[in-house]
């Protein structure tokens, strides 16, 4: 089997046999094949797509090229959750120790970030002393006594992966569906989790920009979670403005802990309750989801959910009293509010010049390489369909610097006033199936 002959294969628009592409990924993984000769089939791919199969076949592959996660020895069904990404995401952070207070193990790897969108190893990174790089035994001890625990992921996990994320970064091939569904679901799967749900956003401040394409991705991906006999299932949410209010690490910390205290931004709350209760009911903690949402909504209430938060930063060597003092985290040298310069009705805000904002602070990554500032970031005072009034705080920056020109030029080219708005709706629909 030659690479060149299978290159020619998908370029002519055929499809790749699960023996083909097997032989393609151990080859890349091992080295045997170069960059040069994946960038081309990366294209190809690009151009001609790839059907359910072979994307199924594809997402194996690189989940089997290195280890697989063996998550027995966390008694319960194991349910893990996934955001295609966007700005001001702190789900995961709210739900983690929300669904465990309820008794869903949340056995949870995640990523860090980079550009517009913040990971949420970065942000429990702004919590003085929290600990990612945690061992399997303790990884699983924690799980099994208190429910939870949230890692950043394995090198081992995924290596082909790995290398093929780089690749189509520098060569022009990172919006492929069949590409973003094999990334996302073969670490998914070497993750060892027994049911997944996943969070596919859409708008400006997601990869997939439009409704279609992101409804061709959630099914994709439900699709390859079946065939590998995990439970999945995916809801399309709206990235056409920030989640919550706040973008940034240490701000985005003192959010999700307001929303464990139930005071948290209604939308972010919404979608809480909504991925919660579904991991809910995969878990069969609940009969049906309205059962699910007030077990979680209890949660709250009680303060069951911010004591297991405790737990779980106190546990990964987190400095746990910032739950209750947030000033502790860290904090920007200067709050520039920045008014508002006509009255009216917000009536968009582009989610990703937002995040990339942010990002110019140094609350983001440009490179993989690049330090983040955990202390800066944005806080929006208004969101799509409020009214404003001129002079009225609109966004409040949190820096380390007084020059921040750029940003602010960035911030107000980033939100429209008008007359009157539409308020968009938050989740677009589920996907079981």
């Amino acid at each position: 089997m030659r690479m060149v002959d299978l290159i020619e294969k998908k370029r002519d628009g055929h499809e790749l046999t699960n023996t083909e592409i097997n032989f393609i990924v151990t080859g890349y993984t091992n080295g045997e094949i170069p960059d040069y000769q994946m960038s081309a089939l990366a294209m190809a791919i690009f151009f001609q797509d790839m059907t359910n199969e072979e994307i199924a076949n594809l997402t194996l592959a690189m989940a089997n090229s290195g280890e697989i996660i063996d998550l027995s020895a966390i008694h319960g069904i194991k349910v893990d959750k996934h955001s295609t990404g966007g700005v001001g995401d702190t789900t995961t952070i709210v739900l983690a120790p929300l669904v465990a207070a309820v008794g869903v193990p949340v056995a949870k790897m995640s990523g860090r970030g980079l550009g517009h969108t913040g990971g949420t190893i970065d942000k429990l990174e702004a919590i003085p002393g929290f600990n990612v790089e945690i061992s399997n035994e303790e990884f699983i001890e924690f799980v099994n006594r208190d429910k939870v625990a949230v890692i950043g992921q394995s090198g081992d996990l995924a290596p082909a992966d790995k290398k093929l994320y780089a690749l189509r970064d520098v060569t022009g091939t990172v919006d492929s569906i069949p590409l973003i569904a094999s990334s996302i679901m073969s670490k998914k799967i070497a993750a060892g989790a027994d049911a997944i749900v996943l969070d596919v956003t859409t708008g400006d401040g997601a990869f997939m920009k439009n409704q279609k394409d992101a409804e061709r991705l959630a099914k994709t991906m439900v699709q390859i979670g079946k065939l590998a006999n995990r439970q999945t299932m995916a809801i399309i949410s709206d990235m056409s403005q920030p989640l919550g209010l706040a973008i940034g690490n240490s701000l985005e910390i003192k959010e999700a802990i307001d929303a464990l205290n139930g005071n948290g931004p209604a939308d972010l709350m919404e979608m809480v309750y909504v991925l919660g209760s579904q991991m809910v009911v995969l878990a069969k903690k609940a009969e049906n989801l309205a059962d699910a949402r007030t077990m979680l909504e209890e949660a709250i209430v009680s303060g069951a959910a911010i004591q297991k938060f405790k737990e779980m930063v106190q546990n990964q060597g987190g400095d746990s009293t910032v739950i209750d003092h947030p000033e502790k985290l860290p904090q920007a040298e200067y709050q520039i509010v920045l008014p508002a310069k006509e009255a009216g009705v917000i009536s968009k805000m582009v989610a990703d010049q937002l995040g990339i904002a942010a990002m110019l602070l140094g609350a983001g990554r440009r490179t993989k390489e690049d330090q983040i500032d955990f202390s800066v970031g944005l806080m929006l005072h208004k969101k799509v369909g409020d009214k404003v009034a001129i002079g009225e705080p609109l966004v409040t920056v949190y820096a380390n610097s007084e020059e921040i020109e750029e940003v602010k030029n960035k911030i107000y080219a980033s939100i429209t006033v008008a007359e009157n708005a539409e308020e968009p709706i938050l989740i677009h629909q589920i996907i079981t199936e």
